[in-house]
């Protein structure tokens, strides 16, 4: 089993080179790897092509929703996940998703893998453990030693990435929507439409694990006002539905319900007190 892997990037060619070496080392499958190249102004479209990649390019930052976009365009295999460039996988990290896909039996499903990160955010979906910051500060040897006594549980609600979902699903909701560039609660406006198009698997894979840098690339952009777009399209808060219907960051129990209609109602007039 294949991956068609996307990561979008912006003149952050320390940290890609990071991850996509990453990926070649430590994946069970020659997934394919697409960048999508936004300015590349460092080297990184260089790069990519001395390397061999698949890509796509623009010539300024076009954001999130449509750099994945674009990207994911070029996929060749039945399976799409989305991958930050500030990432680095850990071994088997796909070997512990594929095993997870081979047991699903819905057509549509969400995974995520589980991120390490160097500081705590009081995320109950992540480990903490800090191993740098950046390529250069990077304790990679400690980590690999490190991370097989980390143990996590599968978690509900997949939703940051890495996460991955069959091309089917993709498609049918459009990939990412590109009105949400450049691209704050575009991840939930993605989740909410596979949601919508009756996906009920969403969890995280507690062994599939994968470092986060936190590069914080958002801290160039202008952003856009996500929280209040996904409101006025929705009608509930984002953190509403992390919490009521992907239960995110609890027990792993699957397929997930949508809560009871009293709740969906309290939520709704909560959206629009909100609004």
């Amino acid at each position: 089993m294949k991956f068609s892997i996307v990561i979008p990037t912006w003149n952050n060619l320390a940290f890609v080179q990071c991850c996509v070496d990453s990926i070649v080392k430590h994946s069970a499958a020659a997934h394919q790897i697409i960048l999508h190249i936004n300015d590349g102004a460092d080297g990184t479209l260089q790069w990519a092509i001395a390397r061999g990649l698949h890509y796509t390019h623009s010539s300024e930052n076009i954001g999130i929703c449509n750099a994945v976009n674009l990207a994911a365009s070029k996929a060749q295999y039945g399976y799409i996940m989305y991958m930050n460039d500030d990432m680095y996988c850990l071994p088997n990290w796909d070997s512990y998703l594929i095993d997870e896909i081979q047991q699903i039996q819905e057509k549509y499903f969400m995974l995520s893998a589980t991120m390490i990160e160097p500081t705590a955010t009081n995320n109950a979906c992540v480990l903490v453990k800090n191993v740098g910051q950046s390529p250069s500060a990077f304790q990679e040897q400690e980590l690999l030693s490190a991370f097989t006594t980390m143990h996590k549980e599968n978690w509900s609600g997949a939703f940051w990435p890495p996460n991955i979902v069959p091309i089917a699903l993709w498609h049918a909701v459009g990939g990412f929507s590109e009105e949400f560039s450049p691209g704050m609660s575009s991840d939930d406006d993605f989740v909410r439409k596979c949601w919508q198009a009756g996906c009920r698997i969403f969890y995280g894979v507690g062994k599939s694990k994968v470092y986060h840098f936190q590069g914080k690339s958002t801290q160039r952009i202008t952003k856009n006002n996500g929280r209040k777009q996904y409101l006025q399209k929705w009608g509930i808060t984002q953190s509403s539905f992390r919490q009521y219907y992907l239960r995110l960051g609890k027990d792993c129990t699957m397929p997930l319900q949508a809560p009871h209609f009293i709740i969906r109602f309290l939520l709704q007039v909560k959206g629009a007190l909100k609004k």
